[in-house]
């Protein structure tokens, strides 16, 4: 090789490393702007620099009815379940589709008695009106109400296509199946419990106490 060539594979060479050299000095500066961004948090004043900013612009709440309650809510349980649901896929194991979602539910159940069909034949009162006998409905449950605040997931398990899926979703992850399913549960605990018994004690313990300060001595509750 001539000294002529040498000179000619000089800048070739040069010109390969200034290629090379400049994605990887990108590399270097991302990778030091997100160490830096990590560490800002330790000094007093930049912590916020890169901090999350949250801006609540929901619109106003809009009132769609308002309905008369005719109804005595007489006793309220707490519940909590915790949720295993599993969706899997036939003859796909659970890593390339399927998922498993451990969710703690927790929520309340009231239980009422309701006044909307009573009449005067409901209520007897002796001519002395000392005495009544007042015949109500047994007590009923509402419907489970989840609250949100006590309410989590435990963990979730997706298999690729799901995580692929989940790219391009409106709603990644969607907890609403977990929901209804520990909103049913417990609504059966609910209907295993002693909670209907409850408000009908409460309930008679209530008009009681209402009657006798009216000047009734003897108060009957009746429920048919």
């Amino acid at each position: 090789m001539t000294s002529t060539d040498a000179h000619q594979e000089k800048p070739r060479s040069r010109t390969r490393l200034s290629r090379w050299g400049r994605p990887s000095l990108a590399l270097v500066v991302v990778a030091a702007l997100l160490f830096a961004g990590s560490r800002l948090d330790l000094l007093p004043g930049f912590g916020d620099l890169f901090g999350e900013e949250t801006n609540d612009r929901t619109g106003p709440t809009l009132l769609e009815s308002i309905q008369d309650l005719d109804r005595y809510e007489a006793a309220s349980g707490n519940f909590q379940v915790v949720v295993d649901l599993e969706k899997d896929t036939k003859y796909l194991p659970d890593a390339i589709r399927g998922t498993r979602t451990l969710y703690v539910g927790a929520g309340t159940v009231s239980s009422y008695v309701d006044f909307s069909g009573l009449g005067e034949k409901s209520v007897q009162v002796n001519e002395e009106r000392t005495a009544a006998t007042i015949r109500l409905p047994h007590a009923r449950l509402g419907e489970p109400a989840l609250d949100p605040e006590r309410s989590y997931a435990v963990s979730k398990e997706r298999g690729l296509l799901d995580r692929l899926g989940d790219l391009f979703s409106d709603n990644p992850a969607d907890e609403h199946a977990v929901n209804m399913l520990a909103a049913r549960h417990i609504g059966d605990a609910a209907k295993d419990s002693e909670l209907t018994a409850r408000a009908e004690k409460n309930t008679t313990g209530m008009l009681e106490g209402l009657l006798r300060s009216l000047g009734f001595t003897e108060v009957k509750v009746v429920y048919d």
